[in-house]
């Protein structure tokens, strides 16, 4: 039976994809499509169906060919923080082990509250040819596969088993990816009988529409109790996290802190929320934090958290504030905004400060503020001697000191796992606002080149003219290196660093730290490696397309980032640093780990009474 005039006869794919490419937003006056494009890896699952409708679309929604699910799933994390949730990328993937990869992304996606919308093959629903290639059967649930893996770290999930569904759960996807109090992974599982079954669509279901993020306005009485708790504090603080640059407010909180005069702290995520020079700017708080930052924060007796979700390394396990100090959070979702018993606002960071503003009349004690920025002028001293080239072995602080002296303003700086992003987040001197991801909620190795990939897509977007600047371990580099590949493909220049410590040797820095012997995390201390070699990294990535070069010294490092910012293509530079000297050893709060409480081991024993001491002034609370 024809389409009527009202009604358009497509398949599930057609009609997913055109809906997608009339799904627009508004970004400072600008309107922009919403979804940028996607990440593709075409099989069986996907291919025939799905494949056919992004064919027809391919200038409307460009497809990126990733080289790895996971990594294509980083890179859409990548692009959607540098549009600061404004935007989201697609990424589809075959049925199976395909799909299967992207979990790990999706988890990142979740932890670090990201749009990102997953279009993932799946079984038939008839179920006529089961069990399929790659399909997982389920002894006692026929319905269960591979995709419910996803159900737990994804933010909405559905299976298309009609047509006629996808009317229903697309808007429904978005309007979950767009919530700030809600805002996370989107997954949409694709039978592949499905995808090509059709329906006929109502026509008013693909009008272009704009959609708009929510700003929640908070509620006057738990403004009023806010404005009361500071009122009466002496030593306030604020902890500035990543959702006041995702709600656009860094401006707002600038201007709060200045007319009331309270130090501010940066969380891993918030980095980038004030200029290092700020005279407000106290630092970066937590177990990877500063001197500085944790001074204060153990001395304040109100702490107001923006946009943070206080995860350990911010709070020190709960051990960097002191315990009856007064908790007051700002945060677009509730079950961020009440933890450990904070006095919650729940609403939208701009107007929450906003609104706080006008209820308080106030300002913090001048002697206070002086603490704080003595602090941060101490520990700005310690930062200059900690990344200055001199004679000792080549550092992670000494490459960053380095970029941080000769990049641009603009440039984009990405980091994630192992040592780098606490280096990062300690040593980095912010030039401009809202230029650093250090992704340290989901702590993923392998997200420091493809999210600098897809961050690099987004600034091309916006900034063309910057470039996005990637610290990457030996051990990330070997975990996921691929999209290097994918950058030069796609013209998407990265510079990377490379940095070499012949392992994972911040979790040998930890192995150490709780008295245990070096053992699995350095090459050269693996029992199964009888004979330990380097990577020829600049053969590697020379390999794929990257222009490389291996540097000796920090002088040298200097000189071929100059050569990197002048190249017009991918730029691979890789030092060699020691694994044992030169880490940041200033600036931690205390961090719960578990260690072993029986042992034979006289230095473990040691380890696990001092790690236990910590735990004396770790807040109580839910």
């Amino acid at each position: 039976m024809p389409a009527s005039e009202n009604t358009v006869r497509l398949t599930t794919a057609q009609a997913i994809i055109r809906w997608l490419v009339n799904q627009y937003i508004e970004i400072d006056g600008t309107r922009m499509r919403l979804c940028g494009g996607g990440f593709g890896i075409f099989g069986h699952g996907n291919v025939t169906c799905l494949g056919e409708a992004l064919h027809n679309v391919r200038d409307e929604l460009p497809l990126y060919r990733g080289q790895n699910e996971t990594s294509m799933g980083f890179a859409a994390a990548g692009y959607a923080k540098q549009w600061l949730r404004q935007r989201f990328m697609f990424c589809t993937a075959s049925a199976g082990p395909g799909t299967a990869n992207l979990l790990t992304a999706a988890g990142l996606a979740h932890a670090n509250r990201l749009p990102m919308l997953m279009l993932c093959g799946d079984t038939f629903v008839t179920r006529l040819p089961d069990p399929v290639l790659q399909q997982m059967e389920n002894f006692y649930d026929p319905t269960l596969g591979v995709n419910d893996a996803f159900r737990p770290c994804s933010r909405y999930w559905d299976r298309i088993c009609h047509p006629a569904q996808v009317i229903q759960s697309l808007p429904a996807a978005i309007a979950t990816m767009l919530d700030p109090a809600d805002c996370g992974p989107a997954f949409i599982a694709l039978p592949q009988d499905v995808q090509g079954w059709t329906y006929d669509y109502p026509a008013e279901f693909f009008a272009e529409r704009v959609h708009r993020i929510r700003r929640q306005s908070p509620d006057a009485a738990e403004i009023a109790d806010a404005a009361a708790a500071i009122r009466a504090a002496e030593r306030p603080v604020i902890v500035a996290g990543g959702g006041v640059q995702y709600s656009r407010a860094v401006a707002e909180l600038t201007a709060f802190a200045e007319r009331h005069r309270i130090p501010v702290v940066e969380t891993i995520a918030g980095r980038a929320n004030m200029r290092a020079t700020h005279e407000l700017n106290t630092g970066p708080i937590g177990v990877t934090g500063s001197n500085s930052a944790n001074a204060v924060a153990g001395k304040a007796d109100v702490i107001l958290a923006v946009g943070t979700r206080l995860q350990d390394f911010t709070t020190g396990s709960w051990t960097a504030f002191a315990g009856d100090a007064r908790i007051v959070s700002i945060n677009a979702a509730r079950h961020d905004a009440g933890k450990h018993m904070a006095l919650p606002v729940v609403g939208d960071a701009r107007l929450s400060l906003a609104a706080l503003d006008a209820a308080l009349d106030y300002t913090a004690p001048e002697a206070w503020v002086r603490f704080a920025r003595e602090e941060r002028r101490d520990w700005d001293a310690y930062v200059a001697r900690n990344v200055a080239p001199g004679n000792r072995p080549n550092s992670y602080a000494q490459a960053i000191g380095i970029v941080n002296d000769l990049c641009h303003p603009r440039d984009r700086v990405v980091a994630a796992a192992g040592g780098l992003p606490a280096e990062v987040t300690a040593n980095w001197r912010t030039l401009e606002t809202g230029t650093v991801d250090v992704e340290f909620g989901f702590s993923c190795m392998g997200y420091e080149i493809a999210g600098a990939w897809g961050a690099r897509i987004a600034q091309m977007e916006r900034e063309p003219d910057r470039d996005t600047i990637t610290f990457c371990g030996d051990g990330s580099y070997l975990m996921l290196n691929s999209d290097l590949y994918s950058s030069v493909l796609s013209r998407k220049k990265l510079i990377v660093l490379v940095l070499d410590n012949g392992g994972f040797a911040v979790i040998n820095k930890l192995q150490n730290n709780t008295g245990n012997e070096s053992f699995n995390n350095l090459l050269s201390d693996c029992p199964t490696i009888p004979e330990p070699f380097g990577v020829d990294f600049v053969a590697h990535a020379a390999s794929m397309g990257a222009a490389a070069e291996k540097v000796d010294t920090p002088a040298e490092l200097a000189e071929a980032f100059k050569r990197a910012k002048r190249s017009d293509k991918s730029y691979v530079i890789v030092m060699d640093v020691d694994a044992y000297e030169g880490w940041t050893t200033e600036g931690h709060a205390w961090w719960e780990v578990g260690t072993p409480n029986v042992t034979d081991s006289e230095s473990v024993r040691k380890a696990h009474e001092e790690q236990e001491a910590g735990r004396a002034g770790q807040r109580r609370g839910i």
